[in-house]
């Protein structure tokens, strides 16, 4: 990333600690027998979503720390695969969240790709410009920007007595805001 490196820091920790969390879920599903809920309001479960979830915040991770060009061609075929699944998906919310998790990869090899060509080391002292395309930059910090909203708003009137109802969507806007700003150290 192009930001001072105390803002790698502290992205890669937010990210670790909810790809981390949603690959605890997967695991503590797997361990009791269930699919892993997805939901603090009790829709129907997809357990594909913790897994999308997990890989998306571990390689928010790697990438706030290591930049690099490498990261870009898994998330390009992850975004790929999710896209199709999108257009082939059963249901709305299965489409809507295939195509979620699809622009997500997509803005993860964006950012990768992008940068491979930006400082090296990514030192805020640098005076480069900036990194990709503007407009799709700005498209993507819209969408991820009105993304971390929706779900906060989310969390804020899922209150009540679960606490643990709202993790989910919690962990959501918290990558939702690290792509965000992910998204605008570059």
């Amino acid at each position: 990333m192009h930001g001072p490196v105390l803002v790698n820091w502290l992205l890669a920790a937010l990210a670790m600690g909810s790809g981390g969390y949603c690959g605890w879920r997967v695991r503590h599903a797997r361990r009791a027998g269930r699919a892993a809920a997805t939901c603090g309001d009790g829709r129907s479960a997809r357990p594909e979503s913790d897994v999308l979830e997990a890989a998306m915040g571990l390689g928010m991770a790697g990438m706030a720390l290591l930049p690099g060009v490498a990261w870009g061609w898994p998330y390009a075929l992850l975004a790929a695969v999710l896209l199709v699944g999108a257009l082939a998906g059963r249901g709305a919310g299965l489409r809507a969240h295939r195509l979620h998790h699809g622009i997500g990869a997509l803005a993860m090899a964006y950012m990768a790709l992008a940068m491979a060509g930006g400082p090296p080391g990514g030192h805020a002292g640098h005076h480069a410009g900036p990194a990709g395309l503007p407009v799709v930059t700005g498209l993507l910090l819209v969408y991820f920007g009105g993304y971390a909203l929706w779900e906060g708003s989310r969390v804020i009137t899922a209150g009540g007595p679960a606490v643990a109802a709202p993790l989910p969507r919690a962990c959501r806007a918290a990558m939702g805001i690290g792509m965000f700003a992910m998204l605008l150290t570059m």
